[in-house]
């Protein structure tokens, strides 16, 4: 039941803008979630508070993790898929997965690295499924499973995919990249997109299109 009312209440949540600004705006960011070694023990505070409320009430467990890391999740995965309403999508899944099938109870790495593991899995699926590279008959729930803390080999691989990603987009015209980051990014609709920039809409329509073409072709390359 609180999965479900979070669930329903996701859009309501910001995501942290404070924490990744406008991400494909000529920086790349580092697939690395670690913290500075003064505000680990922060974490681990918060981590152990965590666990002991899910030995106490896996409802309250539940809330107190989603409270913590739902903003944080959603900026990680908007990094990959450029779009706020999606990774918002993908983050919440995550945690409804977590919640019906008991994860919680399988977690043996800290809440956070399973978390955002857990969130480059999700959105690499997003991308395969979107792009249609790869087979997406996968379960949700082992991906959140599979989440182990990555290998250093996966980090590499999350670094690639994610420069190849934001690079495809820096290649674009600036207008192209400003629509596009418009529409994916800000959750513009293409009506209002055409009223700011005072362009027609199958303007818009053109640059949003070549902006796709160009991540599926950063994809499946």
């Amino acid at each position: 039941m609180v999965i479900q009312v979070l669930y329903q209440n996701m859009h309501t949540v910001p995501i942290d803008q404070e924490a990744d600004p406008e991400p494909a705006r000529g920086k790349i960011f580092s697939m690395n979630t670690d913290e500075p070694r003064s505000e680990n023990n922060a974490w681990d505070d918060k981590e152990l508070f965590i666990k002991k409320a899910f030995e106490d009430d896996p409802k309250k467990g539940c809330e107190l993790l989603f409270k913590q890391y739902y903003q944080p999740m959603c900026s990680h995965a908007v990094r990959f898929v450029y779009s706020k309403e999606i990774a918002q999508d993908l983050v919440s899944e995550i945690f409804l997965v977590i919640w019906q099938k008991q994860l919680y109870l399988r977690i043996t790495t800290s809440y956070r690295a399973y978390l955002f593991t857990a969130v480059r899995n999700r959105s690499l699926k997003y991308l395969s499924k979107e792009f249609g590279k790869i087979d997406t008959t996968v379960d949700l729930a082992d991906l959140c499973y599979a989440s182990a803390l990555p290998t250093p080999q996966q980090f590499m691989q999350y670094n690639e995919l994610y420069a190849k990603i934001e690079k495809s987009i820096q290649a674009l015209t600036p207008q192209s990249q400003k629509v596009f980051l418009m529409n994916r990014f800000e959750g513009k609709k293409y009506q209002t997109i055409a009223a700011e920039l005072n362009i027609s809409l199958k303007t818009v329509e053109a640059h949003i299109s070549k902006a796709l073409e160009a991540l599926r072709k950063a994809i499946r390359d």
